[in-house]
């Protein structure tokens, strides 16, 4: 089944046909990237380069912990223990003391708003047993997100005895992106100033761009000496949400500056771009409990094109004619194209929205009886 659809539209991506984007400009930065957070790379500075993250790291930790909440293995009055090791992790912290217990709501509060190693360690502990075993979890999950330049060596980004973790800015862009599919993480990124103990102690977010850049809804900071200043800063305007990476900036100034320069860019020439209603139809599905299956694009409900790419785009699907139960959900069923003439810009995946079981023996029977008796 394929259907090809006239679209004028504002949209955009970074692809051959993106030679004519405006120039970003000289970033302060060692490395940067910018992605929608639907995945598409839009803009990339030395993104392979493997440095350090310093507590951007804490986005791989609130990962595993909204997974983990996710699949209801915690909920957010969990209690967590302070340990003695985790106590002892120096650096930014909410001084926790041994034996100390808050609920998994105040620690992530604690890591997203005052970046706290104490909690954050806590957190790995009560989630996998060890830090170790979160570590182990953590280098997985970045494995199976795409990054192939990280190594995380702990739950916060200090460094270790004669260790460091390594990522890149291509890296944590995934990793962002990833922790985006989890909207509840904003509640915590957004946060300018919020309290923990019953009040008593008091946090500011590390994120001072909250203030300053319109529609940034997080992401971290992070800084080392050997690190520099470091953030991933997602923001949203318009229906298109961005993730901007900037790795080893000299001075927060730079960070700030950096992350608002590939923001704006991102903006100025990108947007988003949802699908005209009807222009996914169901598939249908012979020997199925259900007759047919929606299918839905892969990474979301929207793609991301140039606004210079706007006039003439075509959409075409690549879909079955129909499909054979089971279908699990998740499952790929074709593919949406867009195309500007005969160039394909970009190749979406089509996948199934739900699940749709086999008919079991009996029920093939008693569909085959009534169409007899509806035939008869």
């Amino acid at each position: 089944m394929k259907k090809i659809v006239c679209l004028a539209l504002c949209f955009c991506l970074l692809l051959p046909s993106a030679l004519a984007l405006p120039e970003m400009g000289p970033l302060n930065a060692k490395s940067a990237a910018l992605y929608a957070s639907n995945g598409q790379e839009l803009y990339s500075m030395n993104a392979d380069e493997p440095l350090q993250p310093a507590s951007v790291t804490k986005i791989m930790t609130m990962l595993l912990a909204m997974e983990a909440l996710e699949r209801g293995e915690v909920t957010l009055d969990t209690m967590i223990t302070g340990s003695e090791y985790a106590c002892s992790m120096g650096g930014t912290q909410i001084w926790l003391e041994p034996g100390e217990q808050l609920s998994l709501d105040d620690m992530l509060k604690a890591i997203a708003v005052g970046s706290a190693n104490d909690c954050a360690v806590a957190v790995a502990e009560h989630l996998a047993g060890t830090e170790a075993a979160f570590v182990e979890r953590m280098n997985q999950r970045a494995a199976e997100l795409g990054c192939t330049n990280t190594q995380f060596i702990n739950a916060n980004g200090l460094d270790g005895m004669g260790q460091k973790t390594l990522t890149s800015a291509r890296d944590l862009a995934l990793i962002s992106c990833e922790l985006l599919r989890h909207p509840k993480i904003l509640e915590y990124t957004g946060i300018w100033m919020d309290s923990i103990r019953d009040g008593k102690f008091t946090l500011a977010n590390t994120n001072k761009m909250l203030k300053s850049y319109q529609g940034l809804t997080g992401l971290k900071t992070g800084y080392i000496s050997e690190a520099g200043f470091c953030i991933s800063a997602s923001a949203e305007r318009d229906g298109l949400s961005l993730v901007a990476v900037v790795m080893a900036a000299p001075t927060k100034e730079a960070r700030m500056a950096d992350a608002t320069a590939l923001l704006n860019y991102g903006f100025a020439n990108f947007c988003a771009y949802t699908p005209p209603d009807g222009l996914l139809e169901p598939v249908p599905v012979t020997i199925g409990k259900s007759g047919s299956v929606m299918p839905r694009m892969e990474g979301g409900g929207s793609i991301i094109v140039e606004k210079t790419e706007a006039e003439g785009l075509e959409t075409r699907l690549d879909l079955p004619e129909k499909l054979t139960a089971p279908v699990e959900a998740g499952q790929q069923i074709g593919e949406l194209s867009i195309l500007n003439g005969e160039e394909v810009l970009l190749t979406v995946p089509l996948t199934a929205a739900e699940s749709v079981e086999a008919k079991g023996v009996g029920d093939l029977f008693l569909s085959f009886w009534n169409a007899v008796l509806a035939g008869g």
